[in-house]
């Protein structure tokens, strides 16, 4: 029996898979196995990167239809589902504030809770005939999965107006021009080239990760003070073994080539 996430280890990358079919829509399960994964990498501080694609046509469809239907049919439906969705929106702050890398490889359509995962990611690549968008508004609901948040944050308002309020679904091409994903490549292309970009990105300390990311959240944060968070992240990076090695070895080789070219 297939999981519906597999994971594989390649170097400091973890590849984890989705496939639940027909369209790795999330319900308890899912979430559940999500978390899962990311306890794992939690503990793991080999591990820079989570890669995450999907096995089937599509990348994710969002909620699952049957769990909404069941829902929308008893006089308690709505909280249930309610709880769903506080759980979906518990483990995408998780993969946004994990302190190692994550990465969307967005091979076909991401829709609604599939796309506000996406979002969460630190870097999302699509196929340029992958549809995306968060047509919620068409079925008289809200991305309440962090999708407004998110979005506008990432897109400005007027972007996350027209997508969200106009519940338009635009393919990878587009999503790039407008900031939803940082690369759109063909689907023939995609695997390969996410694959060698996953393996570069994993190529930094974690630590280093795990402070970038703390700053560049600062800089959102009014609340917090980034340019303080820089200096005790760097700081905290200077004594670590891994940074004074780098370093150690960056000046060496600096020296050296000085001393060369004299």
């Amino acid at each position: 029996m297939t999981e519906i996430i597999s994971t594989e280890r390649v170097g400091r990358v973890v590849v984890a898979t989705l496939s639940r079919p027909p369209v790795n829509a999330f319900n308890e399960e899912l979430i559940t196995r999500f978390e899962t994964v990311l306890d794992a990498l939690m503990n793991d501080e080999e591990a820079v990167l989570l890669h995450i694609r999907s096995a089937l046509p599509v990348f994710c469809a969002g909620a699952d239809l049957a769990l909404m239907q069941s829902c929308f049919a008893t006089p308690d439906g709505p909280e249930v589902m309610i709880g769903v969705v506080r759980r979906m929106q518990r483990l995408f702050a998780r993969i946004e504030t994990a302190p190692f890398l994550t990465m969307a490889e967005i091979g076909g359509a991401a829709m609604g809770g599939g796309l506000e995962m996406a979002l969460a990611c630190d870097l999302r690549v699509a196929a340029a005939e992958a549809r995306l968008g968060l047509p919620e508004v068409t079925l008289g609901l809200v991305p309440a999965a962090g999708g407004t948040q998110r979005l506008t944050r990432l897109c400005g308002r007027g972007i996350a107006n027209r997508l969200i309020l106009g519940g338009e679904i635009v393919d990878g091409a587009t999503a790039e021009r407008l900031g939803l994903v940082q690369w759109a490549r063909p689907r023939a292309e995609l695997a390969t080239w996410t694959a060698e970009l996953a393996a570069r990105c994993a190529g930094v300390p974690r630590a280093a990760v795990a402070a970038n990311k703390r700053c560049l959240a600062a800089a959102g944060d009014p609340a917090r003070d980034g340019f303080a968070e820089e200096i005790a992240g760097t700081l905290d990076l200077y004594r670590h073994p891994e940074t004074r090695r780098r370093v150690s070895e960056f000046l060496e080789k600096s020296t050296k080539k000085n001393s060369a070219s004299k």
